[in-house]
């Protein structure tokens, strides 16, 4: 893939534009990832505390009990979001669904641990530990073998 960048004065307008011989799962991902372009931050709640978070420290967030929880170090805080606005917001920050209800950064994870059920065990840097289901692992391998820091 080729990218052209054009920086100049007579532009009135950010203007992208894609040429290719035919329409791929590639071009569908890099349309859907401009087009979920979210605020850089999210809000959480530790006690009685509103807290800015930076989705770069995020370890993982997961829904438990109808809340949502952003896990960062050993901090565990309530997020106003459902999980699926979570995802979309944060794609843009290396983040992929881990379960059906957790979502991960795969920018923090140190090291993976094949489970006895055949998920994986993932291990973040910060010492936080979270599964994968099997029906995630193929894709999180392969955005890690894309270019993902793990």
């Amino acid at each position: 893939m080729k990218i052209n960048i054009d920086i100049d004065d007579k532009h009135a307008e950010t203007t992208i534009t894609i040429q290719a011989n035919e329409w791929s799962q590639e071009l569908d991902d890099i349309v859907s990832l401009i087009k979920k372009r979210k605020p850089q931050r999210l809000f959480g709640m530790l006690e009685d505390q509103t807290v800015l978070l930076n989705p770069e420290e995020i370890d993982f967030i997961y829904a438990e009990n109808r809340k949502v929880f952003a896990v960062v170090n050993e901090k565990r805080l309530e997020i106003k979001m459902k999980l699926y606005e979570a995802e979309e917001a944060l794609i843009i920050h290396d983040f992929m669904r881990f379960s059906k209800s957790v979502i991960g950064n795969i920018n923090q994870i140190q090291r993976f641990e094949l489970a006895f059920n055949g998920n994986l065990c993932v291990f973040f840097h910060s010492g936080n530990k979270e599964y994968i289901t099997r029906k995630y692992v193929a894709d999180i391998k392969e955005k890690l073998e894309m270019g993902g820091r793990g």
